[in-house]
């Protein structure tokens, strides 16, 4: 790495953290019901829709309600992208969805996943992605928070049978932290150029004589703050965050990337003070924070490297091995190899999706990255609350492994760890390879599936392998080389987004209410500290090792083969 792109992960860093902080302090104070004013303003809604915020539920109760409220959100938002072509708001005269697509792209924002199988631009009208899409970035990150501050619940309280009102979360996610956060992240990129508008598209000259080009208009600003904040990642244009529609500056790129990983970091400081020790989420924090560090400098690496085959043309032979200047091909000249792969990393790490450059075109190392950020189960920081509750299942299970290896009852945050915990969290972590892995061999397996693999052998391979990683681990960036608009992707991608949601959230909530109901047990000098630097270690180990080991033989059929045909030419 050059000393300009250090400079800029120390910025970034810096930043995060001094973002995070405060907005840690906000996020418990409002979840935990002591924002006053929220709760005056707040309570009206609450008599209207007859939720009592006070009585609180167990497990089952607020995972039906989840469950509940999620569903009515895809049926909105495919009614929406069906009916489009009869509403208002559409100067474009843009016509129904077509029924996979639609289906797809219901399922992809209700569960935080963010898909897009279609170019935004050419497809959605102004209403749709004002009313569906962008409603939804909002009320899928707030379930995120629910379930996190759920499961958070379970590790605080001890002898209870209740972890809290689902309706009471969500609006209180949605209303005082998602909400406000957007509005002034969407007014700073207004001013900073990004556009918001509901004009027609524009028509204008270009410098060809008689030339025309379409310009696309409409509200992006407003969706780009909750894309970025809820860790959503589904943008207004085709280009998403490559667009300068959408991402004008090198400014506005880093607020960009501060604004994906604001929520995530400061939820690990919520989790600290929630169960009274901050050296706990300290700890979190710092595992997530080293192996983010470690993934940028690789990635960063390998895009720094380039591509070997073009000094062997002879481009620069002085230069030796590798690409002078490093590999530009598919990123933006305003941003540099530098930004594209920090951007990269920060939105595959959480489970954003936004990009500033084309992944399919990063080097096969560099471009595994952040394939292996996914396949980790999205926990380096992660989505909006599904990023932490990811990382503390991981951490259930060190404390396992920590107790099989000292022969003790393993505890965590004072809970006794059994076996009623141990399958939820077997489940909830192996519920994602299960469905990459599968849903890799079917679409390679099947004509269908090869029918849409625009390029051969390995890469090709890795195309289909970072889509079922995007979609089953609800990131939702693509590989792109891939023809997904289909409806044998749309389908199979739509059922991996939604059991990969939903098939660690049931879990979650479980673990949730079982460590409710347990009592406390008090610290001994057999108690394995879960706050210094040998937990963290075991905690990336943890990850590192278990998230990752399912897919070491795929990730060799792909990347790794593509890199040794490279260099090996």
């Amino acid at each position: 790495m050059t000393t300009a792109q250090w400079l800029l992960l120390g910025a970034f860093v810096a930043a995060l953290l001094v973002i995070a902080w405060p907005l840690a302090r906000w996020i418990d104070a409002v979840m935990a019901g002591r924002f006053a004013l929220g709760r005056r303003l707040e309570a009206p809604l609450f008599r209207l829709a007859g939720v009592r915020p006070e009585e609180e539920t167990g497990w089952l109760r607020y995972a039906a309600g989840l469950l509940l409220f999620n569903a009515l959100g895809m049926l909105a938002v495919y009614a929406l992208q069906r009916l489009q072509g009869g509403l208002p708001l559409n100067p474009q005269g843009f016509g129904a969805v077509p029924v996979d697509s639609a289906l797809n792209t219901a399922v992809s924002f209700a569960t935080n996943t963010n898909w897009q199988g279609y170019g935004g631009e050419t497809t959605m009208s102004y209403l749709t992605q004002m009313l569906a899409l962008t409603v939804q970035n909002f009320l899928s990150a707030a379930t995120g928070i629910a379930v996190v501050v759920a499961l958070v619940r379970g590790f605080a309280r001890h002898g209870a049978q209740a972890i809290g009102n689902v309706w009471a979360d969500l609006t209180r996610a949605t209303l005082w932290v998602l909400l406000p956060l957007a509005f002034v992240f969407a007014l700073a990129m207004a001013g900073m150029g990004v556009i918001q508008n509901l004009a027609p598209y524009a028509v204008v000259g270009t410098l060809e004589p008689g030339g025309a080009q379409t310009l696309a208009m409409g509200p992006v600003a407003s969706q780009l703050a909750i894309k970025m904040l809820g860790t959503n990642g589904g943008g207004f244009f085709n280009a998403n965050s490559a667009h300068p529609f959408e991402n004008p500056t090198a400014l506005t790129n880093f607020l960009q990337m501060l604004a994906i990983f604001a929520i995530p970091a400061a939820l690990c400081w919520v989790f600290g003070r929630m169960v009274g020790d901050l050296r706990q989420g300290w700890a979190v924090l710092a595992a997530m924070g080293v192996v983010f560090v470690l993934c940028v400098v690789a990635a960063t690496a390998f895009e720094q490297q380039g591509n070997p085959q073009l000094s062997a043309l002879g481009v620069d032979a002085a230069a030796g091995p590798g690409q002078p200047g490093g590999n530009m091909e598919g990123k933006e000249a305003r941003f540099g190899i530098g930004a594209s792969s920090l951007f990269a990393v920060i939105t595959t790490a959480a489970s954003c999706g936004a990009v500033n450059a084309m992944h399919d075109s990063f080097t096969p190392l560099g471009g595994a990255v952040p394939l292996v950020l996914m396949q980790l189960g999205e926990v380096i920081f992660g989505g909006v609350g599904s990023g932490l509750y990811g990382m503390l299942v991981f951490a259930i299970l060190a404390v396992f492994i920590a107790g099989l290896m000292i022969g003790r009852t393993p505890e965590y945050l004072g809970k006794k760890i059994e076996v009623f915990e141990m399958k939820m969290a077997a489940i909830a972590i192996l519920v994602t390879p299960l469905l990459v892995l599968l849903g890799t061999a079917v679409a390679v397996g099947v004509a269908p599936g090869r029918a849409g693999i625009l390029n051969p052998g390995p890469h090709g391979f890795t195309e289909v392998l970072y889509a079922l990683s995007s979609a089953a681990n609800n990131n939702g960036s693509a590989f792109a080389g891939l023809s997904a608009n289909t409806p044998f992707y749309n389908g199979l991608l739509a059922v991996a987004m939604a059991i990969g949601r939903f098939g660690v959230i049931l879990p979650v909530l479980a673990i949730a209410g079982a460590l409710a109901a347990k009592k406390r047990l008090a610290a001994t000098e057999g108690t394995l500290p879960t706050h210094g630097p040998l937990f963290v270690v075991l905690l990336i180990g943890t990850v590192l090792l278990v998230g990752l080991l399912n897919y070491v033989p795929a990730l060799a059929l792909g990347p790794v083969a593509e890199h040794l045909a490279l260099w090996t030419r």
